[in-house]
């Protein structure tokens, strides 16, 4: 590998630098609580979506942009925490509703609507209002707001897919590390997996080319890790829909050991099945974890809402290929073709031969493992 020289290290720094104090940069110098929203979605009946209320302290100093503003910024984000118990309204469209966050802060909301959206109106807002907390001197309440995914009405599948050594290798599902190759090496290469960007652009715009179908994405990381996963679908031009994480952990004040996430990965998809009632789903996974049994059970609890699963190969032995073959046979008969893939190629041939994604989705899938080989 070669190593950056002093001047692209210096600026790779700098960007790292100002990546990582946007957000406590976002919610302005003074200090006390902000609202942190993460990418939603939904349907033209219903939607969902993930923030969080932090508290973060202010900054005492008049500093003009750069390095130190940023290392200044970052400390703030470092010790910021999140506010249990804090009352937000968020609306969309006409609708509206009240939500309290959790103990760490973090807000869950699924919100009816019946809005009269233009087709090609893909991306909404949310407006969220934070009422004044009991502390003295919040007596003006803090305003967000927050995009939601709308797919058009005719749609035709939704793809869910795993990140971690599905889209990504894990060996860089750290924050620090990827943000290093991102900002300071340029190889984002040697983070996705080959053909992957390829092929999830393929199945966004579907056998036509126009689909624009949910592309929705959850990981076993950290909510703290959102930000750079979201640079890194933007820098590899994968289609960015809402990512969705299944716990927050890691050393904190608040919550210093990991929370479980046990079945939290089907729940959520449970979630979206739900949204999209009736809407065929396409899924994604890979071998090394419980992928292949997770999707298994849910197409036989959901009979045919699920038409095909690709699993990516990351497994070492032959026991693992026994038993996904075992399970591709029982989803078989619920009309669900379980394929175990040793590369993003192979994927996209058996997505195009069932009218999945288009012969040029097919092709450019194919030039970029090739370049990538």
């Amino acid at each position: 590998m070669n190593l950056p020289t002093p001047r692209k290290l210096y600026r790779g720094l700098r960007k790292m630098l100002r990546f990582l104090a946007r957000p406590a940069r976002r919610g302005g110098r003074r200090g006390g609580r902000v609202i942190q929203t993460y990418r939603g979605y939904g349907s033209r009946r219903s939607v969902f979506l993930i923030g969080r209320v932090f508290r973060q302290p202010g900054i005492g100093l008049n500093l003009k942009e750069g390095p130190l503003d940023d290392i200044v910024n970052i400390v703030r984000r470092t010790v910021r925490w999140g506010v249990r118990d804090a009352r937000l309204t968020v609306t969309v469209g006409a609708a509206s509703v009240d939500v309290i966050t959790d103990r760490d802060g973090y807000f869950h909301v699924t919100l009816d609507v019946d809005e009269d959206w233009p087709d090609q109106a893909f991306w909404q807002q949310a407006r969220l209002r934070l009422h004044p907390g009991r502390r003295e001197g919040e007596r003006e309440p803090v305003e967000a707001s927050a995009d939601l995914y709308i797919p058009p009405r005719d749609l035709d599948h939704a793809v869910i897919s795993d990140i971690d050594d599905t889209v990504i290798y894990t060996g860089v599902a750290s924050k620090l590390t990827m943000m290093y190759q991102l900002f300071v090496l340029k190889a984002r290469h040697r983070t996705a997996f080959p053909g992957v960007s390829a092929f999830y652009r393929a199945l966004f715009h579907g056998d036509t080319g126009e689909r624009r179908r949910p592309m929705l994405y959850v990981s076993r990381g950290p909510w703290s890790i959102y930000d750079v996963l979201e640079e890194f679908f933007h820098l590899n031009r994968i289609p960015h829909g809402p990512i969705l994480f299944l716990r927050e952990w890691g050393v904190t004040l608040q919550r210093p050991l990991p929370i479980r996430a046990k079945d939290h990965k089907a729940m959520l998809i449970r979630r979206m099945l739900a949204l999209y009632d009736g809407l065929p789903f396409i899924l994604i996974g890979d071998s090394g974890q419980r992928d292949p049994e997770v999707y298994a059970e849910l197409v036989e609890q959901y009979p045919g809402r699920v038409r095909a699963i690709y699993i990516r190969h990351v497994h070492r032995g032959s026991d693992r290929d026994q038993s996904i073959q075992a399970l591709a046979e029982r989803v078989a008969a619920q009309g669900c073709d379980m394929i175990l893939a040793k590369d993003s190629l192979e994927m996209a041939q058996h997505a195009f031969q069932h009218g999945y994604i288009a012969r040029d989705g097919l092709e450019e899938v194919r030039a970029d493992c090739s370049r990538r080989s």
